[in-house]
């Protein structure tokens, strides 16, 4: 696999335009490579900024999730948003100019356009687009990178019911490619100064490339109900919160 980050200038509010970025940072695009696109440069575009002056953050968490916990221990609250574990609902003040950035609108609407945007520019075949963000794990220092959404491959590659080296059939593992690929192109990407917030990834012998945008169905594949999860226990056990939006 090989990824290699897109630089650009210090993007702001004032680049309304997606499509008018990737026209201008992505050059060349080969068959069967997978663009990676940074949330908050789609929430940029899409001016999903709250000025940060006098602003609750707490109540704009509260407002952006699906649920949320009271702040914890470092100031953050633990939250559900798109049914993805994430800190602050995703909010970030990082990069930002003062403000607080929130997730795109609808990443998976933006995937989708990318993907056509950029397989009719260079009149492509087999192509993807992930939108990345980057989350921090239990019990684990650090973050790594997520995808909130993708569109031109297959998400999970399912081995239930296929043999392992010594012939048993494997029961329940299923590979999660999207996260995969966000988690390798945000190490890339950089979560600093880099002002490389895209990132182009080829060389990609096991994906299965779909020359559409995902159904509803296999979207709804990637969800888990809290109730069923493997973590159930602990996403179970607590009072989740909710506000009206």
């Amino acid at each position: 696999m090989q990824i290699t980050p897109i630089n650009t200038h210090k993007i702001t509010p004032q680049d309304s335009s997606l499509a008018r970025l990737l026209d201008q940072y992505v050059t060349a695009i080969p068959e069967r490579s997978i663009l990676a696109v940074t949330s908050k440069i789609v929430s940029l575009c899409e001016g999903r900024v709250v000025k940060n002056d006098g602003v609750d953050e707490n109540d704009l968490v509260a407002r952006e999730s699906d649920r949320f916990l009271p702040p914890g221990k470092y100031g953050f609250s633990l939250t559900l948003n798109n049914n993805i574990l994430i800190p602050n609902a995703g909010i970030d003040q990082s990069n930002s100019d003062g403000g607080f950035i929130l997730w795109p609108e609808d990443a998976q609407q933006s995937a989708n356009k990318a993907r056509e945007h950029l397989t009719t520019r260079f009149d492509l075949r087999e192509f993807g687009v992930i939108i990345t963000d980057s989350k921090t794990s239990p019990l684990r220092w650090g973050t790594t990178g997520i995808a909130t959404a993708h569109s031109g491959f297959s998400a999970l590659n399912s081995y239930v019911g296929k043999p392992d080296i010594f012939g048993a059939p494997m029961r329940v593992t299923r590979a999660n490619i999207m996260d995969g690929l966000a988690a390798s192109a945000v190490l890339v990407m950089g979560e600093g100064s880099e002002q490389t917030p895209m990132a182009l990834i080829q060389d990609l012998p096991s994906i299965q490339f779909q020359s559409r945008n995902p159904t509803q169905d296999e979207l709804d594949e990637l969800q888990i109900a809290m109730e069923d999860d493997l973590y159930a226990p602990l996403l179970t056990s607590v009072d989740w919160l909710t506000a009206r939006r």
